[in-house]
């Protein structure tokens, strides 16, 4: 994907280079760290029980320390893929939607920090919340995708970052609000039935964005949208459990399966319509 020298975003909260906010591993080795952040992550667990002398640091006790040079560039990275977002949303919900789009802030982050939702850790992964409007994003996850999800490529990378922004554009359209409202209403089997639609939903919307920034700014590279699919493949809820050793259970799934996410990722890609992502409305997921 061509990225560098390319326009940045000014929506980005760096809250990496703040002390005090830091993570001491302790009981659990660092590969272990990541292998249990994953599964807890991406089966909607929070996991951060399990980090036994995992420790937030308070009190300055614990700073982080400088950006490395791969911080630099991984921030740089999202930075450029965010705007590729804003200039996107706002052409397409002129084009589409006829409203105004308001764009997301992207939160950088290392170890932990605090949202309108609770907490933001290695625990929670890459999240957007609805409460400040706002993406939370430790760049670290990108290395959890690589080495423990096989799913690496900037493309798959530039995916996750859409997949998120993706949420921000449901909560504009007042839909990731009444979803999340109705949730609260029914039980658990039926909640997380809803859970796996918005994000369906997103995978979609996230096709429609790279399928937009191939038209638009020629930055799709040979083997980019091979990434995104392989990554949305890697992170289906099926393919998660076995991983886990677990026998895959569909009555728990809140993402959808690996053939769920690749799918509704291609119906976005192919047609570049944000109508073709109605998830809510469709018997066949």
């Amino acid at each position: 994907m061509e990225w560098r020298g390319r326009e940045q975003s000014r929506n980005i909260e760096d809250r990496r280079r703040m002390g005090g906010g830091g993570v001491r591993a302790g009981g659990i080795g660092g590969v272990g760290v990541i292998a249990v952040v994953v599964i807890g992550y991406f089966l909607g667990i929070d996991v951060t029980p399990l980090l036994n002398d995992t420790s937030v640091t308070g009190g300055g006790q614990v700073t982080q320390g400088e950006l490395t040079a791969e911080d630099n560039a991984a921030g740089e990275f999202v930075s450029v893929n965010l705007r590729y977002t804003e200039k996107i949303w706002d052409q397409v919900f002129q084009e589409q939607v006829g409203q105004p789009y308001q764009p997301v802030t992207l939160v950088l982050y290392k170890g932990v920090t605090q949202s309108a939702c609770g907490s933001a850790s290695g625990a929670t992964g890459p999240f957007y919340c609805p409460g400040d409007k706002k993406v939370y994003l430790d760049t670290e996850f990108f290395t959890t995708m690589q080495q423990q999800l096989g799913a690496g490529g900037d493309f798959a990378m530039a995916y996750v970052v859409a997949h998120e922004v993706a949420h921000h554009v449901q909560d504009e359209l007042g839909i990731l609000g009444k979803a999340n409202d109705y949730r609260q209403r029914v039980s658990e089997a039926e909640s997380n039935e809803i859970s796996v639609r918005i994000e369906l939903q997103a995978d979609c919307l996230s096709g429609v964005w790279a399928r937009a920034v191939q038209d638009r700014f020629g930055a799709i590279q040979q083997g980019d949208f091979e990434e995104a699919f392989n990554a949305a493949k890697q992170i289906g809820d099926d393919t998660l459990q076995r991983s886990a050793g677990r026998v895959p259970m569909p009555e728990s799934f809140t993402h959808g399966t690996s053939a769920q996410r690749s799918g509704w990722f291609a119906k976005g890609l192919k047609s570049g319509q944000m109508e073709v992502c109605d998830t809510f409305a469709a018997q066949q997921l």
